[in-house]
């Protein structure tokens, strides 16, 4: 049994924070039904950086987020694909999109509509602001949403400020956050047996994701420090110069800073009135920096993460995303699927990362190909072969 069997779900969703939150659900066992646009579907089909992919409407962007789910098109401007997804929708239990607010209902397909026919249905809107309020019919990407949340204004340093995350962090907490209230709705409707309409904003998600750096300007009066690399939690607490790299260290507690001066061979820093307390070492974090570094040029990377770990404080390389992928730990945790795609090859794709011992959760099939299930979903619910051949002929799908 998986966590979702028999949770069905309609995914109207494009590019990614729809697609990152419907993964996680057919990841977690349920069925999830993509809608595509049958001129082209979902636009990341066309997005990656391998051009012989996008072609074959299989780009990487898409591959990444929609394993495990099945294609139907629809041409939802048309009556006779309005009435097909109505009546899924009567046997479905969750709907998701991501257009801009009212888009659904102008195709006359939008919650109070499905309610009427499915009482029980969850739908869940993503956009980048929310339903209602001065800003809810702008357009927004994951870039305009990481300026508007302060996300930019908060990384970097002095040199270079503001800066954007660099993988599109708005659109894939905005994702799991809608899986995550899809997931606590259907708690709900088990108990109620009633569905709801649930409103994601992705300005809304990645606030809370601050919150320590929030808190301090709300709570604290304290603005954001531009430390770029430097945790300012604690000192010292950041990336430092080795002789042959870079070194992250988060001696975060007072005898985690007193091993690093111990192990570096300066134990006459645990006494400096500038770095003897924690705030005090915060406040002279940049005399702090090359006093350390000038010991850490001593001996490589390697040597000094396993030296601070051994001796309790928290250290590791900083790996590229190529060696970052391929780690033991990684590995291990079985955290990819090798899953065939056809006319591609074999590709790695992201199980859930969170393991259940009873309901394991993962990539199993491979991302359909455009319009893949539609003559299975549209036999599943009662048309005939020749009921689809029209559909096809008039382009309904």
């Amino acid at each position: 049994m998986k966590l979702l069997d028999g949770i069905r779900v309609l995914d109207l969703t494009n590019v990614l924070s729809g697609p990152f939150a419907t993964l996680h659900l057919a990841l977690l066992g349920a069925e999830v039904i993509k809608i595509e646009n049958p001129d082209g579907g979902d636009l990341a089909r066309k997005l990656g950086c391998v051009p012989e992919y996008n072609k074959k409407l299989m780009g990487t962007s898409f591959l990444a987020q929609n394993a495990n789910k099945k294609s139907l098109t629809l041409n939802l401007k048309e009556s006779d694909a309005k009435e097909i997804f109505l009546k899924l929708a009567a046997q479905s239990d969750v709907v998701v999109e991501n257009f801009r607010p009212g888009v659904m209902d102008r195709l006359g397909v939008g919650y109070k509509k499905l309610s009427e026919i499915n009482p029980k249905i969850v739908y869940l809107a993503i956009s980048g602001f929310g339903q209602t309020g001065p800003d809810a019919f702008k357009p927004a990407y994951d870039q305009i949403i990481q300026g508007l949340s302060g996300v930019m204004a908060i990384n970097g340093d002095e040199r270079l400020n503001p800066l954007r995350c660099g993988f599109p962090v708005c659109d894939t907490i905005g994702g799991i956050n809608g899986a995550f209230a899809v997931m606590s709705a259907l708690y709900y409707r088990e108990k109620t047996g009633v569905g709801q309409f649930i409103d994601v904003s992705l300005l809304d998600s990645v606030m809370p994701f601050m919150g320590w750096v929030v808190a301090n300007l709300m709570l604290g009066g304290q603005e954001p420090q531009l430390l770029g690399n430097d945790n300012f939690t604690a000192a010292p607490s950041g990336t430092f110069v080795t002789k042959d790299g870079y070194i992250n260290i988060a001696a975060n507690k007072q005898e985690q800073w007193e091993a690093v001066a111990d192990l570096l061979g300066a134990p006459e820093l645990k006494e400096d009135p500038r770095f003897k307390e924690r705030d005090a070492r915060k406040a002279n974090r940049f005399e702090l920096t090359p006093l350390l570094e000038i010991k850490l040029k001593e001996n490589t990377t390697a040597y000094w993460t396993e030296a601070l770990n051994k001796a309790g404080v928290p250290s590791g390389e900083i790996l590229s995303l190529e060696s970052a992928l391929m780690q033991d730990q990684i590995e291990h945790r079985n955290t990819f699927s090798e899953l065939e795609v056809d006319g591609i090859g074999k590709v790695k794709l992201f199980n859930m990362t969170a393991k259940f011992d009873k309901t394991p959760a993962l990539a199993e099939t491979p991302p359909p190909t455009l319009s893949q299930h539609s003559e299975e979903i549209l036999k599943s619910i009662g048309y005939t072969e020749n009921q689809i051949e029209e559909f096809r002929a008039k382009k309904v799908i």
